[in-house]
């Protein structure tokens, strides 16, 4: 056996050493993927960000155990996140596309009043709502609250009234 063989290895029936091996090489690999992506990837943490996190760990996971050629595995992430990267660009020029990638914001609380039918489309309680807001403002009453929003990232926000 030659001795990119011995440290590689080729097909699923790979050796720890060769597994190593293409888990350093993919380390490198995935790091040079996240600072293409940029910083936003995992930033924002909304269901778009997550999603790539998500493939992109599954993807490349199958070259490193030998499940899917090495080199596949690396194309078609660097497709994932080129793809990533030119929807990213295009949610930042058209609010269309923004809203359609990532959502919008609900409002969970206005006026003095719970918007119960987005707490129930949020899947939220009252619970959830007052435990947001003694953890984000550090407050119990809604009663200093103008407005909460469930963000597209799903953390709750609030904006206090002005007095």
């Amino acid at each position: 056996m030659d001795i990119l063989g011995t440290f590689w290895g080729e097909g699923e029936n790979i050796t720890i050493l060769q597994m190593s091996v293409r888990a350093f090489v993919m380390f490198f690999i995935a790091l040079t993927l996240v600072r293409i992506g940029g910083m936003r990837i995992f930033g924002k943490r909304s269901a778009f960000d997550t999603i790539i996190i998500i493939m992109l760990g599954a993807v490349l996971a199958r070259g490193v155990v030998g499940a899917s050629p090495y080199w596949d595995t690396v194309a078609a992430s660097s497709v994932m996140i080129g793809v990533h990267r030119l929807l990213s660009w295009l949610s930042g020029k058209s609010s269309r596309m923004n809203n359609l990638l990532k959502g919008k914001a609900l409002v969970l609380y206005e006026s003095g009043n719970i918007v119960w039918e987005n707490m129930r489309f949020a899947a939220l309680s009252e619970e959830d709502l007052m435990q947001s807001l003694r953890l984000e403002t550090q407050q119990e009453s809604l009663a200093v609250i103008e407005k909460a929003y469930m963000e597209t990232n799903g953390r709750i926000s609030f904006i206090t009234r002005h007095t």
